[in-house]
């Protein structure tokens, strides 16, 4: 009986031995997502409009800022030769203005994270759906994102797919964005038709 026993033991280890033995292949890859930011068209796109709006608006406020200081050196001018009931009235009104100017600055600067904040989000989040999609269609297994917030330590080079997904997402924004201009077009042509 022991010996009956001792042979299917040796019997199912040598069949469990086999079945190991068929291991498939994962497809892996990474992509450097400091490198991917940097180098994908509509976050530069992104990035310059919101460049752009902060340098504006804030060249409004600046000549507001700029007004309310000479202002100020102008009210210590004045101040000696109107009294001190003027000056305590025009002080009070020139700190009101110093303090109205500091909260537009804050409100300023608040609106503007958020709405690039906002578009950030949605452009990180289409970001992940094509790499997903691309992962799905290449046959990869993983994709690992390495950058800033590393989530992998050491890669081959060999694994790193950064530029395919660059090159891939350029050349559907390019799309995207001819698609978009020729719609524009098409609506334009329709307006001058119509006059």
């Amino acid at each position: 009986m022991k010996k009956v026993l001792l042979i299917i033991a040796i019997s199912i280890s040598v069949i469990a031995c086999n079945k190991t033995g068929e291991v498939k292949e994962v497809k892996t890859a990474y992509v450097d997502t400091t490198v991917l930011m940097k180098e994908y068209t509509e976050a530069k796109d992104l990035e310059a409009k919101y460049k752009a709006q902060s340098e504006e608006k804030g060249r409004q406020l600046e000549a507001e800022i700029k007004r309310f200081k000479q202002d100020a050196s102008n009210f210590q001018s004045q101040a000696q030769a109107n009294g001190q009931e003027w000056a305590q009235k025009k002080g009070a009104e020139l700190q009101k203005r110093e303090q109205q100017l500091s909260y537009a600055q804050q409100a300023l600067s608040q609106q503007l994270q958020q709405e690039s904040g906002t578009e950030m989000d949605t452009l990180v989040s289409g970001l992940k759906k094509f790499i997903k999609a691309y992962g799905k269609e290449k046959g990869y297994a993983y994709i690992y994102g390495t950058g800033d917030a590393a989530s992998i330590l050491y890669a081959e080079e060999k694994y790193d797919i950064t530029k395919d997904i660059v090159k891939a997402l350029n050349d559907k924004y390019k799309a995207t964005a001819k698609t978009e201009d020729k719609v524009e077009e098409k609506i334009d042509t329709k307006t001058e038709e119509k006059k």
